[in-house]
């Protein structure tokens, strides 16, 4: 009877993976299709540069939730917390470099008319990996801003200035999240130093935005404009669990503009989805781009 199961089982998953890559050649013919594109990204496009994503495959916190803005401005405690486990996780985002999803969105830019990628993901690595029409939706972590003056400086000044100052902080993070900050487990902060603008004396915090905090509206309007303009959106790598990147396939839909989702896990946008793919990003995307016949 096992034997049967097991058989059967194995025979599921041939009939599965057949239909995903189908799933994968619809979508392509769809996006030869589309003489204008936006494509929404999130954190699984980075897993395979070792940043890890927020969510599992059924759309749940693997982790401890990120600090909320609230929390973070109102104490220095938190803030305390906050920097120290990020001089600890911020030099393995700073050593992450593009994956094949990256180089293959960029690819994939450089031949078809891509108007906007817009990105949930803080680390940058969309413009290492050479595309130029990126909007940080969410803002970048290799920058550090007053909440006062609204100055900025780099990051990895900072990171210097706060080794500088907390010569004796040593700790090695078990995870890092892909918001650079680290798990420290109960490692005392409270003689954590962090500085002030020097400008102005505000506070700092990272160029991102926090949950809890608004997405800038110039920000929503950009991509909203380049919505507008799209015959089709492409989301990858992305759960959509988040409101700041759903209320596009949300506008998709109210405008009539085909919403297709490459993404492992669940999203929130799967009822509404035209055309889905439950496979990884970093297979699919090279995939689409020779189908495309775009590759060099």
């Amino acid at each position: 009877m096992a034997s049967f199961a097991a058989s059967d089982a194995c025979a599921q998953d041939v009939v599965t993976a057949e239909a995903e890559l189908a799933r994968v050649d619809e979508l392509a013919r769809r996006l030869a299709a589309s003489r204008r594109l936006m494509v929404l990204s999130g954190a699984g496009v980075s897993t395979d540069s070792g940043i890890p994503d927020y969510r599992d495959e059924a759309g749940q916190w693997k982790h401890r939730q990120p600090m909320r803005f609230q929390e973070f401005s109102r104490s220095l405690g938190a803030r305390q917390r906050y920097w120290a486990r990020s001089l600890a996780g911020f030099q393995r985002m700073d050593a992450a470099r593009p994956n094949r999803a990256h180089l293959a969105l960029a690819e994939l830019e450089s031949r078809v008319e891509l108007d906007l990628l817009v990105t949930q993901n803080v680390d940058g690595l969309h413009q290492q990996a050479g595309s130029r029409n990126v909007l940080d939706l969410h803002g970048r972590l290799d920058l550090v801003e007053c909440l006062g003056c609204r100055g900025e400086l780099s990051r990895r000044e900072f990171q210097a200035h706060l080794s500088d100052l907390n010569p004796s902080f040593r700790a090695r993070p078990s995870f890092v999240k892909p918001d650079g900050d680290a798990e420290l487990g109960a490692l005392d902060t409270s003689k954590f130093l962090v500085p002030p603008c020097t400008r102005c004396g505000g506070i700092l915090k990272p160029a991102v935005v926090f949950f809890g905090e608004s997405v800038p509206a110039a920000r929503v309007a950009r991509s909203m404009a380049a919505l507008a303009e799209a015959q089709a959106l492409l989301i990858v790598g992305s759960s959509l669990m988040v409101f700041s990147g759903y209320r596009f396939a949300r506008e998709a839909v109210r405008r009539d503009v085909p919403v297709l989702i490459v993404n492992r896990g669940k999203t929130r946008a799967d009822e509404i989805a035209t055309l889905k793919v439950s496979l990884p990003v970093g297979e699919v995307l090279p995939q689409l781009v020779e189908a495309l016949g775009v590759r060099g």
